[in-house]
Formats: C-alpha cells, structure tokens, sequence
C-alpha cells in the first residue's frame, strides 16, 4: 500500500486530522479518507484569459477520470495570464504564477496533479511549479481554436494581425477591412492557431514527456480533448501510486528532444527561456547554447504559419505531432521517459503523415536547416537568438547603419516620422525592453517597419531588441539580446549611426565600433529614464532578483527545487 502524502492531513484520529477531514466532507463521502489518492486539478481558466476559458469543461472530464480510477478530484484554481489582456506584458507575472501554484501544490494536501493550461505563460508557468514541488503531474493542454476565414482566406492568429495591421500602415488595405477582420479572426474556443508559443509549449510539453501521448496538439472544440482529458485523470491516480514524479520524467534528454522537435515544428522563440527555466528549476544541465548545437542542423518539415502556410488544426489533421516526430527518430534520445513510464519514442511507431503538403517527411524538408540560432559578439557577449526559418534569406548576412530607440515609447512617437533617417539597409534597434528594463521582457522585438517603408513595398528589415516577439511573429529579428540594456549591456551603448553587423552563418552580432571608444561611452540619458524603476510590489521583487534572458529569466532565488514536504501543522 502506498504512503499517501494526504494522509499527513487524513490520517489518525486526533483533533488536527478531525479539522482536516471535517472541513472537507461538504459532499466528499468518508471513503474519500480512506486512501485513496487526493488529486488536484490545477486549472488556469479565466473569463480574461479568453484562450483558457474553456478549460473548465476540460477539469470535468479530468474529474471524471479520476474518479473512475479511484481517486479524489480536487479542483483548485491558479494564477492565469492572458497574453493579449495583461499588461505591461504576462511574461512580468510567469514567474509569479509558477511560484503561486508551486505553493499552493506544496500547502495542499494532495498526492499528485494534473496541470490543465493553454496560453502562452500557463503551460510554462505550471510546469515551472511542477518541476520544483515535484509532486506527480500530468499536463492537459487546452488545444488550438480552429481556423477563421476572411474575403475566403484562412486567418493565422496574430500573424495576420501583424499582416494586416502593417498593410494598413502602407496604405494597401483600408482600416475598415482591418476592423470587419476581427470578428473573424477568432473562430472558436482555443488557443491561437498558428505556430505561435501556445502550440509550441503545448506540444513540447509533450515532448517533454508530460502529457498524455497523442494529446498534444488537438484543436480545443474537438471532443478526442475531453476523451484524453478523462484518460489523463485517471493516469494521474496511477502516476500518484508508482510516485512517478517530473524528476524522474524530466532529463537532459528530455529537453534535448525538445530542442529537436522545436526546430522541425518551426516554434516559437519564446520556447528558448521558457525551457530554460524550466530545466533551472530540475537542475538540467541546460543552457542556451543547446539550442543552436542541438537545433542548427535539424529541418523544419511544418509548413505553418508564421513560417509557412497552414495552421494547427491542418497539422492535428495531417498526423499530428507524432508524425513529426517519427520523421526525426533518429535525431530523438531513446531513453528520455514519458508520464507512461515508457519511453517517448515506444509512442512513435503507428504515426504516419496523411498530408505531405503540411507535414513534410524527412527528405524534402522545407528547409535543411531550422533550428534556432544563438548569436555572440560585441553587442551580445551573452547571447542573442534568431529564427532563420521566419526570417528573410537575404538579411541573414547584412551589414547597416543602427536607428536607436531608447524606449518604446519614443519608438511610437518617432517610427512613422517623414523626416526619420532611415532606409531599407538601416537596422532598427530597440532597447529597454528586456526582464529589468520593460519590466518584464515584452513582445516587441518585430518592430513595425516604418511606414515611409511600407509605402515602398518593404516587408523586412533587420531589427535588435533585448525583448521577445510572439511566437507568431516573423522577420529578420534579433532577439533576447543579453545582457539587456538596463543590466548594462552594450546595447545601452550604441548610437545612431554606428555599423551593426549581422551575419548568422558564423553566428555573430556585433557593433563596428572600436572597443576603446566603446568602452568610454555613458549609456544614453533617455534610454536610462525609462528603465523601469518600481518602488513595491511583484515589480519591485522582480526587478531586483530576476536574471537574464540567456538563463531563462526565472527569479534568482527560485531556481532549483524544495521539494514536496511542509514540516509543521496549521494548528
């Protein structure tokens, strides 16, 4: 018989254990008490999360297959963070809502959990907190929505927005089209539909081995959700009694598969600090440089947007992610485990590709090479990251004058400005946008093209920034620049003018300015004003301990775990 942690609560018949159970049995039956494994459903639903709204249908289902198995469902709501509602950015709260589910989990008299997220922060947020109490946990992703169409073309979420935003700008469509756009662009319950960080995380949360296999993946509205939804729970009461917990799921491995199929899905940028933070809390051996020696070579057979054609629902209908992933056996480790016990790649032999057109197979790849590329030099002594596989060809070796901004602020103020000097060959630079200096290391690094540009027919220009892009953004873009300008980067340095050299073959970013001159300058006065400076709160706490994009950008005191156990009683 398996030790129950609940029973520390549960067990016994003195005054603490009556109060435990006593205050629970408002419908539990008092075989709830009798063992059985207490399992919590970590829900992120929210009505302002509007891709996790539907998430509580998919807990009844979860409820439902624990019950079936023999344990107790206990729902228990959590942190939740809608990235296109919060502001300054949901990346400033990620931490917080791994450290508050952690907590909680640990508070909790529970015996394991399944994890139930969507949006971009959710999924990452929960396995964060997963990985450092270590409970046993299983991950349901909510699923992307299915495809809207508009004038009779199919709409990719967010990198549609940015299509059809930037075409008004030029002037090429008009903003009443824009506008009848939106009623459109979203179809239905779900996450957003390209390949943006909602489907990556998703679906590398199953490469991971952290969900149930074949989930990942599938589209919110889809019934098989709610069927894998009912197996999930009942998986977790088994997961709770073989202690199957993620230390033992989680290795290097494990993450090096997912560096893998990151490339060969085309994934979002954003997989990068999530999954290093991620490992941080395990003690992975995990750094960013594992992306491009693991990634560089590995070819991207998804044709979706943003850097191809379809969207999530095409992929769920053409094999799924298993079908990707069978393509690239070879490249997977063979040992890295599941929350099956059994080893990610045993899940792989029945997987097929039913439409090529999506799904590419190995040896005609939509490009040889996909995965992301970490960059270093004078203006990224620790790391930049570029996605090749959304960026335009003939930039990814480039050479041009920088045009500064200091903040985003004066980026909106001076972007569309006649008299700005800038051309197609300039590269545009963004700073003060990184975890410190925004707070919270936003989504702006595809900085809109300046609209002189756009009237010329120019769609792509290379652009720096200590920020992110979502992951359904595409361009020739510079990103996670490290350090960031407020932690006293180059990037607080560089003036307008300066030559910035690009050239992602040899995997260099750097700043043709002498390294003596460099050295003297004085970051610039406006950039400085508009770092963030807060004076209480979770801004105050994360500006002061988080640390840099190339390690992931969790908190300096919650990297590592602590574990499941809680030393004292509550009376």
């Amino acid at each position: 018989m398996v030790t129950r942690r609940s029973a520390q609560w549960y067990a016994g018949t003195g005054r603490n254990s009556y109060i435990h159970r006593a205050w629970m049995r408002r419908g539990l039956p008092s075989h709830a008490f009798d063992g059985r494994p207490h399992i919590a459903i970590a829900n992120t639903a929210s009505d302002l999360t509007p891709c996790n709204a539907h998430l509580g249908e998919v807990a009844r289902s979860v409820s439902d297959g624990i019950y079936e198995a023999g344990g107790i469902p206990l729902e228990l709501p959590v942190v939740s963070l809608g990235e296109t509602q919060v502001r300054p950015t949901a990346m400033l709260w990620r931490n917080m809502a791994a450290m508050a589910t952690e907590e909680m989990l640990r508070a909790n008299p529970i015996d394991g959990v399944v994890l139930l997220g969507g949006c971009d922060k959710t999924i990452p947020a929960l396995l964060m907190a997963a990985a450092s109490v270590d409970l046993p946990a299983v991950v349901v992703p909510g699923g992307p929505m299915l495809t809207g169409t508009f004038r009779g073309a199919p709409l990719g979420c967010g990198t549609d927005v940015w299509k059809l935003s930037e075409e008004v700008r030029a002037g090429t469509t008009t903003q009443a089209e824009f506008l009848r756009s939106e009623s459109s662009m979203i179809r239905s319950k779900g996450h957003c539909n390209t390949m943006g960080t909602a489907s990556t995380m998703g679906l590398l949360a199953e490469v991971l081995g952290m969900t149930l296999p074949s989930v990942a993946g599938t589209p919110a509205p889809d019934s098989r959700l709610l069927e894998a939804a009912h197996r999930t729970g009942a998986l977790a009461v088994e997961m709770a009694d073989a202690q199957r917990r993620p230390s033992g799921i989680l290795s290097r491995g494990s993450f090096l598969n997912a560096i893998v199929a990151l490339a060969a899905l085309g994934g979002s940028t954003n997989a990068v600090v999530h999954l290093l933070a991620i490992a941080g809390r395990l003690g992975v051996d995990l750094t960013q440089d594992d992306f491009d020696r693991t990634g560089s070579g590995v070819p991207l057979l998804v044709d979706l947007l943003p850097a191809g054609r379809f969207l999530m629902d095409d992929l769920y209908r053409a094999g799924g992610l298993h079908a990707v992933l069978n393509e690239i056996r070879d490249l997977l480790d063979p040992d890295a485990l599941t929350v099956t016990g059994r080893p990610l790649v045993e899940h792989l032999s029945d997987a097929r590709i039913h439409d090529h057109d999506v799904i590419r197979s190995r040896a005609a790849p939509l490009r040889e090479n996909a995965g992301i590329a970490v960059l270093h030099g004078n203006l990224a002594p620790d790391g930049a990251i570029i996605k090749p596989a959304a960026a335009s060809r003939h930039l990814l070796r480039h050479r041009g004058p920088a045009v500064v901004f200091d903040s985003i602020e004066d980026l909106h103020s001076r972007l569309d400005d006649p008299d700005l000097d800038v051309t197609p060959d300039s590269v545009l630079v963004l700073r003060g946008c990184g975890p410190k200096g925004y707070p919270g290391m936003p989504e702006v690094a595809n900085l809109p093209l300046p609209a002189k540009l756009l009237a010329r027919g120019v769609r792509d220009m290379v652009r720096i920034c200590d920020g992110r892009m979502s992951g359904t953004a595409y361009g020739t873009v510079v990103l996670h620049v490290a350090p960031e300008a407020a932690a006293g980067g180059p990037l607080s340095l560089i003036r307008t003018g300066d030559m910035i050299i690009l050239d992602v073959e040899t995997r260099r970013l750097d700043i043709d300015v002498p390294a003596e001159e460099l050295a003297a300058r004085e970051p610039a006065p406006a950039a400085v004003r508009a770092y963030a400076c807060p004076r209480r709160g979770w801004e105050r706490l994360y500006v002061d301990t988080v640390r840099q994009a190339d390690t992931g950008a969790d908190l300096d005191f919650l990297v590592g775990s602590s574990g499941d156990q809680v030393s004292r009683e509550s009376h």
